[in-house]
């Protein structure tokens, strides 16, 4: 399967891949989180030329991830802004944090702590079954494919 066929891939991890699922696109929505909306700091935290990051904010936009908003009209400059979109890409970059502190940051307390805003408790977050709360990761939950999903699984199988 090639990145092209991706966008139209029934499998929803392959659709959000062709999107989000490049180096500088994570980088981007990092800083995002972070913080950052203006397009000098992006390119400072990530390091990304400034053509890459100018395409994948163009994208971004396009896909309704980010809005562009002026911050200044003399002269216009703008500043990024993740709609609810973009928000919901939250526990994508939570995970990667997550593993990233787990598997590659050696000893010490991780590049940077989660506090909940509720409690004001220094946090990690856990998925939890939405119908009984309990905790789950890839052994207490099973994938159970769709039709179209198993039909387009069969079809590359038989490629």
């Amino acid at each position: 399967m090639s990145r092209s066929d991706l966008s139209r891939s029934t499998c929803s991890v392959a659709r959000t891949i062709e999107i989000v699922g490049d180096t500088w696109a994570l980088m981007i929505l990092r800083e995002m989180f972070l913080g950052s909306h203006r397009f000098d700091e992006l390119q400072q935290f990530t390091g990304a030329s400034p053509l890459i990051l100018s395409r994948r904010l163009r994208r971004f936009e396009a896909e309704g991830i980010v809005e562009r908003r002026l911050y200044s009209e003399h002269p216009p400059r703008h500043e990024y802004r993740l709609t609810r979109k973009g928000r919901d890409l939250w526990p994508l970059i939570i995970a990667l944090k997550e593993w990233g502190d787990q598997w590659l940051s050696g000893k010490g307390p991780p590049p940077v702590a989660l506090r909940h805003t509720g409690c004001g408790q220094t946090t990690r977050p856990i998925l939890v079954c939405s119908a009984c709360g309990d905790p789950i990761d890839a052994i207490t939950a099973r994938p159970h494919l769709s039709a179209a999903m198993a039909r387009e699984r069969n079809a590359l199988r038989s490629r």
